[in-house]
This record gives C-alpha cells, structure tokens and sequence, in this order.
C-alpha cells in the first residue's frame, strides 16, 4: 500500500511486484511465444557470451502506461534481474510516434524471452491510458472538466480490471466502478444502483432510490431514472421526494428506444435522432428540473459514450455533469514492437529498424521482487 501511495503522491517510487501479483507460470515460459524459449536454448548453447540491448516503441501519439508493471516483470522473472540495465520512461508521460520508451542491455538468454509479454502489458495499459485521456479532453471542451467514470467491468474479462483501472487513472479518470479497478491505486470502487434494483421495487424509483437512501446514508444520492424509459417524468418524482439529498440522477437509455418525452412531443421529432441518450433529452430535463428549483441536481450520462460523442455533447453544450465510459476505453488500439538493436555495444537489426537513443530515459535501478 505505501508503494501506492508514494505513486499517489507524485514520487518517483515505481510499483513492484507487490501490487502485480505475477502468475508464476510466466518463469517457466508458459505466456511466452514457443519460438522465443527455442532462442533461449539456441543462444544459451552457441552464443552465451552475447550481450543485446533490447528497445521498444509504438506508432502513435499515446499516453504511456506499464513500464512499472513490464520493469517488475522482468525483475521478478528474468535470470540475474540485477545485472540487467534497463532505461525508462513514466507511466503518464506522454510519447511520440517511434519514440523509444524503454531499452534492456543484458545477456539475451536471461531475458529475451520476455520480449512478448512486456509488448502486450504495455500496448494493452496505455491503449486504456491514451483512451481515457481523450475522453477526458473531449470532456473538457467546453472549457470546464466533467468528471469521467470507468465503467469497463462488463466489457472484458474480469482478470483486467485492476490493471485497467490503474490505466485509466494513469489516463485521468474520475472514478473506476469497482474495487478491483482501484486495487493497484489502494481506494475503493464507486456506485449508486443498477436497473436490478429498481427492478425489484416493481419500477418505482422513488421507493428504490430511499431504499439505497436507508442502506448507504453515508452515500451521495444518485438514481438511474431511465428504467421506465421516462426520464423526465421519474427524476422530477425522486427530486420532489429527496429535495437536497439528491446529488444527481443518471440517464443510461438504450440505444435502441426513444424516451417517452418525445413520444408525448411528437412536434419535436423530425430534426435530431431521438434514440438513447441524445442532446435534446438532456436539455429538455435540465429546464425541466430548474423550473420546479432543483438546480442542484447534476446529470450523469452513461450507455455508449465515446470520445467522439462526447465531443458533440461538448460542442452543444449539453449540460451534462459527467459521464459514465465503457467498452469504448478498453479498445487495444496501440501495439508495441521490441527489437534488438545493439550486439556487444554495435549497431545490429532487422532492415529498417536501428538503435534510437532517447535522452528522456531514465535509468531503472533494480529493486528485488516477491513472488
């Protein structure tokens, strides 16, 4: 936890294998590309005096995340971690197309077999940092910053969570939906109430909503108001009933269904897409709130919000005060190549590739690892 917390607060500090929790299995080549273990028997039988540097990059302007998981992999699992030289950039910084963000210098045998793993953590952490990042500037554009919460858990496999929460603080979200989202960052997830709930009081909202009043008194007080597919209607009825107490109410109206305002104003339809969360719901019930004095009450929206979509909420100027992302952060747009590109300190590689030196590297002292 206090490794964590030293990360919280801006120090230099990098994560350990305290917080990752490595499957053993990686030691004995289990995640590793079979022609890369092949290698390792190669090298270690005619060329064991070799010595590589090994450096990786990407293609595109990104938000880097995972050099502290990949450095803590190779210093947990690679042979004589302590005599390997590695030089790094930061999870957070922000890289270049083709930038180098991390070199290894050490005998190909003890690490090389790593190679795959290390390109995977970090495309998969900073495609979700460099995701979330966008989706945070987009919702900026307005000029004041709206809140993003991550809400990937049901969009990939459950094993992600902590590692993807972690890039999307690293990105700069809000909030992450649950604990494991914020395990490696030591807070706790955060939620109000899903569809079941409201479900299980027969759609009344109000009686759902002082039910998670009554349970989490401690809890700021948010409903999900789309369950009828009335929103207006039903945030006014829990606005009436909670007064000061409701913080703000969430729209997450499919995609597929157009909310009853509209179909009760059909001299409206005609101009706009009607479906799901649009702009026009979201500003026909701010006005709708603040003429009957409920100003307080903030509007969340969540159901397929993009960094595009959200950059149109933001041209308009929907008055919307945060939104809720998904399956649009987790995309794996971003992949890594590592490449040997020095031979005992000589420029040896693959056509097209050659040794780039970046002095934004850092040099990474070895710290023993638990397994």
């Amino acid at each position: 936890m206090k490794e964590i917390e030293r990360k919280l607060n801006g120090e230099i500090s990098r994560l350990t294998n305290k917080t990752f929790k490595f499957d053993e299995r990686v030691k004995e080549g289990w995640f590793s590309a079979v022609y890369f273990l092949k290698t390792k028997q190669i090298v270690e039988k005619h060329l064991h005096d070799n010595i590589v540097t090994m450096q990786f990059f990407q293609k595109n302007h990104a938000v880097l995340c995972g050099t502290d998981e990949a450095i803590a992999l190779v210093h947990t699992f690679a042979e004589s971690p302590e005599a390997l030289e590695i030089y790094s950039l930061k999870d957070g910084d922000k890289i270049s197309p083709f930038e180098t963000v991390m070199t290894i210098t050490g005998p190909y045998q003890n690490f090389g077999y790593l190679e795959g793993i290390i390109d995977g953590i970090l495309a998969r952490r900073t495609s979700v940092a460099t995701n979330v990042y966008n989706v945070v500037k987009a919702a900026r554009f307005s000029g004041k910053q709206k809140p993003i919460i991550f809400m990937g858990d049901r969009d990939d496999h459950y094993t992600q969570q902590a590692g993807d929460g972690y890039a999307a603080s690293i990105g700069g979200s809000t909030a992450q939906a649950t604990h494991a989202m914020n395990e490696w960052w030591g807070k706790e997830g955060m939620g109000t109430m899903p569809h079941a709930l409201i479900q299980m009081f027969k759609g009344d909202v109000v009686s759902a909503s002082r039910a998670y009043q009554d349970q989490f008194p401690e809890d700021q007080l948010m409903a999900l108001v789309d369950y009828n597919n009335d929103v207006i209607t039903d945030s006014l009825k829990v606005a009436r009933e909670f007064g000061s107490d409701l913080k703000g109410v969430r729209l997450d109206t499919s995609r597929s269904l157009v909310d009853k305002y509209f179909l009760r104003n059909e001299h409206l339809m005609g101009t706009f897409d009607p479906r799901g969360v649009n702009p026009e719901l979201v500003f026909a019930l701010r006005r709708a709130l603040d003429k009957e004095g409920f100003n307080h009450v903030q509007i969340v929206v969540s159901g397929g919000f993009t960094e595009e979509r959200i950059r149109d909420f933001e041209e308009k100027k929907v008055p919307v005060d945060m939104y809720g992302v998904g399956g649009s952060l987790l995309k794996i747009g971003i992949g890594f190549t590592g490449d040997n590109v020095l031979l005992n300190g000589i420029p040896e590689a693959k056509e097209g590739r050659r040794y780039k030196p970046n002095p934004r590297l850092e040099y990474v002292e070895y710290v023993e690892q638990d397994i």
